[in-house]
């Protein structure tokens, strides 16, 4: 092992504290670049990690602290095997979060009708009700507050102690992010694999935008079946729906095959429109009559059937989640006149209402708790509404397509690795495209225009594209090649897709933004595919899954070898810790009291994919580890141990602790391999407090003495301490740092990684086992002063040890250092009186 960097040694602190150190460390490590990356090594030379970029539109919790500090602890490890670390920090600002932060920040909504204003700015107090401003003004308010946001989240994890290189940060909203966002974009759609429709598409009423399918969530609702009485050839039907608001949107009724009434026709009640019975699978004849009810749309299966059966289109219900105003075709002007404009609430009450007075409701309405889709941002229930949206393919409609994601997952190393089985369930699983556009305003705008014709409408057959030179652009104020501004949205001129992309769109595209594709293809070449992916198991099948396919598409490769898949923060109760629940705990107050190594010590006792409480306690025991490695390595360099490191170890019992410690530097070793960074720290930490208890106390006298056997221990010290601080600092980087400063040059994060052999260098056939009989002698000898209540610098003069002869032969080798730390007088062997070793004393 060589020294490394530029830091100087400090020399030993009269009283070594964790306090102050992050501000005096985090600041060193900016100064000096002891994270940056080194763009000349080679792929092979690279450690790539495809870091997640937190959403800036909210608080950072202990949940962001948990799964960083565990991408920290891989970091740091292959930054001291020799890896050029490549380690970005991103920042997820574009999207429905920001856009509702700032809308009750600023109390502004967005008018995309209103002209931009250069001079207007934000009230002092949000003003009731909100103003409305353009959607230009809009969006610098959005850029204004993740800006401010931003520099508090990179604050925190540069406390936490990140070992990032932030002259890599980068936001998905940013010019570079648009860039290659609309870039991959545009090569989808050349390539055939993005496209517009217009179809059923799942719509949240309160945010007023599509939704895709991976973004949509179950809650528990109170409804209730209604049994309707349809009118057939032969007399009543019966139907069971939980949404008879939706009635005049019916367009047919399905069941079983065989079912008597399949290719019949019957009339809605009070509606009085014709509608065909068909027979389709999904039909479950044991579920309410076995007869279901076709809206145009109620819910998924609806679409389903619609687009299996080619049933006529009736739709009721507009994009703001009320009754059109205009009736649906079969149905007429006086049967839908009272229900225009209603709710969907409202709308359900007058049905009930009128099949009431109709007698066409049968009986008391049966109340339910059931399923019910959300958007997993929003607060109402989804709907189903007809619009025409953007869409990449993803093997929802393709299965040769859907076979080969399915193939890249599993050519993915996943740790761990039964969070593969995740993937599959949901690409098998998948019913339709991936869902890009929304219908907002803070994102990566769609890069497309449409010509328009003579009437002035659009035709979506001829998209108007960008020069790719151009990119970024913003179709509602830049113009397509070969048109200007007087020609907007006149006919025979063009109009701009309002839309913007769905901001998995751009976040699925982490590893080509922060790696240059298409701007930087050296250090792309250098960086990608990544080496690692770490992220929360929830968003596999949004984040990974989408990034998978982008990768698929456009480099036909995954964009990275492994992905780590954190857990869950539990609260006190077990219960996963998450804002909408209200239960979490935010890191700030816990780093400035309990400081970030002891914090750090919490989070990574948290194993991949496994949950863990938050428990205040084990960050109190993380301090106090922390705290003893200041303390021990103050005490071993205070005997000389600084001027010590790479001399001979002579003496059996150093020899048989760096032998053990060569084990745990093999052990820990190989769990980073496999990213369980939980075993190499408990591995290390177990061995530290033999080391402190046993081996220092063991050892202490003989190296205070001159001469050789005092050099050995002082030889043993300098290699354990070393080895031990190597092992501790991806865990805790700040004490590491600052014992490291005393007594050595450069920083101990770039120093390099232990290996066994510089310990059987310096100590070569030591035997591990001489340390556990030392310790157990130890041990028994303290048990006995304490059983007297007597203090453990109090003298034994008699001590006598009983065992098996050969047990007693290999004790003698460290009967010397024994007596020093049992301050034991006279020691007796006493040759196969006892099966065990057992240490008798006389006071």
């Amino acid at each position: 092992m060589t020294d490394t960097g530029r830091t100087a040694r400090a020399g030993l602190p009269e009283r070594p504290s964790l306090d102050g150190l992050e501000e005096k460390w985090a600041r060193r490590w900016q100064e000096e670049g002891t994270y940056a990356f080194d763009r000349s090594k080679e792929r092979a030379d690279v450690y790539a990690i495809d870091t997640p970029p937190p959403t800036v539109s909210g608080e950072l919790h202990m949940g962001h602290v948990f799964s960083y500090t565990h991408t920290d602890t891989v970091a740091r490890f292959q930054r001291m095997r020799g890896k050029a670390v490549f380690y970005p920090m991103g920042w997820d600002d574009n999207g429905l979060p920001t856009e509702r932060r700032v809308q009750n920040v600023y109390g502004v909504y967005c008018d995309p009708s209103l002209p931009y204003d250069a001079q207007w700015q934000p009230p002092a107090t949000p003003p009731k009700p909100a103003a409305a401003v353009s959607r230009r003004n809009f969006v610098e308010l959005c850029n204004r507050l993740t800006t401010e946001d931003e520099k508090v989240f990179e604050s925190l994890w540069r406390r936490l102690g990140l070992s990032v290189d932030w002259a890599l940060t980068y936001t998905t909203i940013g010019p570079k992010s648009q860039a290659v966002s609309q870039r991959a974009f545009l090569d989808n759609l050349a390539r055939g694999e993005a496209y517009t429709s217009e179809a059923p598409t799942l719509w949240d009423v309160g945010f007023r935008t599509a939704v895709a399918q991976a973004e949509v969530e179950d809650r528990d609702r109170s409804g209730a079946y209604h049994r309707l009485r349809f009118h057939g050839p032969d007399g009543p039907v019966e139907v069971d729906t939980t949404r008879p608001e939706l009635l005049p949107a019916c367009v047919a009724l399905v069941t079983s095959p065989g079912h008597p009434l399949v290719g019949t026709t019957v009339r809605t009640p009070f509606f009085d429109v014709e509608v065909p019975v068909y027979a389709h699978q999904l039909a479950d004849p044991d579920k309410g009559t076995g007869i279901a009810m076709v809206c145009t749309f109620g819910d998924l299966t609806d679409v389903i059937w619609w687009r299996d059966l080619q049933l006529e289109t009736r739709v009721v219900l507009g994009r703001d989640g009320r009754f059109l105003p205009d009736r649906p075709s079969g149905v007429s002007e006086a049967s839908y006149r009272d229900l225009a404009g209603l709710t969907v609430n409202a709308a359900r009450r007058e049905i009930v209402r009128i099949l009431t007075e109709t007698g066409d409701l049968l009986g008391e309405p049966r109340p339910i708790t059931h399923p019910v889709k959300f958007y997993e941002k929003g607060d109402s229930p989804l709907e189903i509404v007809t619009s025409r949206q953007w869409f990449i393919r993803n093997g929802g409609r393709d299965q040769d397509l859907r076979d080969e994601l399915l193939q890249r997952g599993r050519d993915l190393r996943w740790i761990p690795d039964h969070m593969k089985h995740r993937y599959e369930h949901w690409v098998s699983g998948l019913t339709g495209d991936w869902l890009v556009s929304r219908q907002r305003f803070f994102g990566v705008p769609i890069p497309v225009w449409y010509q328009l014709d003579q009437a002035g409408e659009p035709d979506y057959d001829k998209v108007l594209l960008p020069d790719a030179g151009a990119l970024p652009v913003d179709p509602s104020s830049d113009c397509p090649p070969g048109f200007d501004e007087s020609r907007r949205d006149v006919p025979g001129g063009f109009t701009a897709d309002p839309d913007v992309m769905d901001t998995w769109a751009t976040s699925s595209l982490t590893p080509q933004i922060v790696g240059g594709w298409s701007t930087d293809e050296d250090l792309f070449r250098r960086v990608f595919p990544m080496d690692l992916r770490p992220q929360g198991q929830e968003i596999i099948r949004t984040w990974l899954f989408y990034s998978v396919v982008r990768a698929h598409f456009e480099h036909g490769t995954l964009p990275w070898a492994t992905t780590v898949q954190s857990g869950w923060i539990l609260d006190p109760d077990r219960k996963k810790m998450s804002k909408t629940k209200g239960n979490v705990v935010t890191p700030i107050a816990l780093l400035e009291q309990s400081g970030s190594d002891a914090v750090r010590y919490w989070a990574a006792n948290g194993r991949p994919g496994a949950d863990i409480a938050f428990d205040p306690a084990q960050i109190k025991v993380g301090r106090r580890l922390a705290t003893k490695l200041l303390n021990a390595s103050r005490f071993a360099l205070g005997l000389g141990a600084g001027d010590a490191l790479r001399q001979p170890v002579t003496e059996e019992l150093d020899r048989a602790m760096l032998d053990r410690l060569a084990t745990v530097v093999t052990d820990a070793t190989a769990a980073f391999d496999a990213y369980d960074h939980t075993t190499a720290l408990t591995t290390t930490e177990t061995f530290f407090w033999t080391f402190c208890d046993d081996y220092i106390e063991l050892v202490k006298d003989r190296a205070y003495t001159q001469g050789p056997a005092g050099d050995s221990a002082r030889s043993a010290l300098a290699a354990g301490l070393s080895v031990l601080l190597r092992l501790f600092a991806p865990f805790l980087p700040y004490a590491t740092e600052e014992i490291w400063s005393w007594w050595r040059y450069g920083s101990v994060h770039t120093a390099t990684w232990p290996t066994r052999y510089e310990l059987t260098r310096v100590a070569p056939g030591g035997d591990a086992t001489l340390l556990d009989l030392a310790g157990d002698a130890l041990r028994q000898v303290r048990r006995a002063k304490s059983d007297r209540k007597l203090s453990m610098k109090a003298e034994v003069p008699l001590a006598e040890a009983l065992g098996p002869a050969a047990l007693l032969e290999r004790l003698a080798l460290v009967e010397t250092d024994l007596k020093a730390a049992g301050k034991i007088g006279k020691l007796d062997m006493l040759p196969d009186r006892t099966p065990e070793l057992v240490i008798a004393c006389a006071f």
